[in-house]
C-alpha cells in the first residue's frame, strides 16, 4: 500500500487511535510513524507500561542529516506484536514540539525513505500520524507524497465537523499546487451523530474511506494503555474491514497517476 497519512483539523478527533487501530489489525507489514510536529503519544499512552530508550523520529532525522538513514532505521523502532515479530512496528515521535525544527529539514529524505519501504524485501506500508494541521510546521513533503491522505473527523456534532471544511479546502489547494493533485484526499469518520455519512461527504466534498465506531473502551486502551486488546473489539474489527477499502483507493489513485507518470518519463 505504501504511505497512508492521517491528519485532523483541531481538537482530539482520534488520529493516533485510528492509526494504531489500523496498524494493529491490518494484515500487511506496517510501520506506524509518529510524524506529528506537536509530539508523539504512543510511548506515553498505549506503550506506557514499557521502558523504551530514547529512540524514534528524532534520532532518525539526525541520522538522515549524516546520510545514515538506512543504517539507523531498524534501531529506532518498537515492535507492537511479540507474537509476530517485525509485522507491526512503531517509530515513536518527538517528545517536545521544540524538536520539530530539527526534523523539518529532513522531511524530504524521510518521505522518500518511507516510500521505499514498500519496495524493500520485507514490503512495509507506512501509516503516518501527522496530527493536527494547526501546528506551525506540518510535514508537507510527507502529505504531498502520501498515496492516501485521510482527514480524520468525528461525526458527533457540527462543532466537530465544521472545522474540517476549511482544512479540506486548504489541503485541496496545497495538493493541487505542490503535490500530485487532490485525488489522494479522503475522510476517516469516527462515530455517529445527527448528520449522515452522505451529508458529511457533501459538506466536506470528500469521499469516505474509513468508518470507525465510537468504541470508547477500546479507544481508551489505544490512547492511554493499561488494558488488554482483544480481536473482537468493534473498533479493531472495523479497522480491519477498512484495509481492503484503503487498498482499493490506493490502487485507483495509482492507476489514475500512471498515465501522467508515463508521459513525464517519455519526455525525459
Amino acid at each position: 500500500m505504501a504511505i497512508i497519512a492521517m491528519v485532523s483539523a483541531k481538537g482530539s478527533p482520534g488520529v493516533t487511535t485510528t492509526a494504531l487501530a489500523c496498524t494493529l489489525s491490518w494484515s500487511g507489514r506496517t510501520v506506524l510513524a509518529e510524524c506529528d510536529p506537536a509530539g508523539g503519544s504512543v510511548l506515553s499512552g498505549y506503550l506506557s507500561s514499557l521502558e523504551v530508550p530514547p529512540i524514534g523520529l528524532l534520532p532518525l532525522a539526525a541520522a538522515a542529516l549524516r546520510d545514515q538513514l538506512a543504517d539507523a532505521f531498524a534501531h529506532q523502532l518498537v515492535d507492537l506484536d511479540a507474537g509476530s515479530p517485525g509485522q507491526r512496528l512503531v517509530l515513536p515521535g518527538i517528545n517536545d514540539p521544540v524538536q520539530a525544527g530539527t526534523i523539518r529539514p529532513t522531511w524530504e529524505q524521510l518521505t522518500e525513505f518511507f516510500a521505499d519501504l514498500e519496495r524493500g524485501e520485507a514490503g512495509y506500508n507506512v501509516i503516518a500520524d501527522c496530527g493536527r494541521l494547526a501546528t506551525s510546521a506540518p510535514p508537507w513533503p510527507l502529505l504531498f507524497r502520501a498515496d492516501l491522505l485521510l482527514l480524520v473527523v468525528r461525526a458527533a456534532a457540527l462543532r466537530t465537523i465544521a472545522p474540517a471544511a476549511g482544512v479540506a479546502g486548504m489541503l485541496r489547494r496545497e495538493l493541487t499546487q505542490y503535490g500530485q493533485g487532490p485525488g489522494a484526499l479522503a475522510l476517516a469518520l469516527i462515530g455517529e451523530g445527527p448528520y449522515s455519512r452522505r451529508d458529511i461527504e457533501q459538506r466536506l466534498q470528500l469521499p469516505t474511506v474509513i468508518e470507525l465506531p465510537d468504541d470508547r473502551r477500546t479507544a481508551e486502551v489505544l490512547s492511554d494503555g493499561g488494558g488488554r486488546l482483544r480481536g473482537s473489539q468493534r473498533l479493531l474489527r472495523a479497522a480491519a474491514s477498512a484495509e481492503s477499502t484503503v487498498r482499493a483507493a490506493i490502487a485507483r489513485r495509482r492507476a489514475h497517476l500512471a498515465p501522467t507518470a508515463s508521459r513525464e518519463s517519455s519526455r525525459a
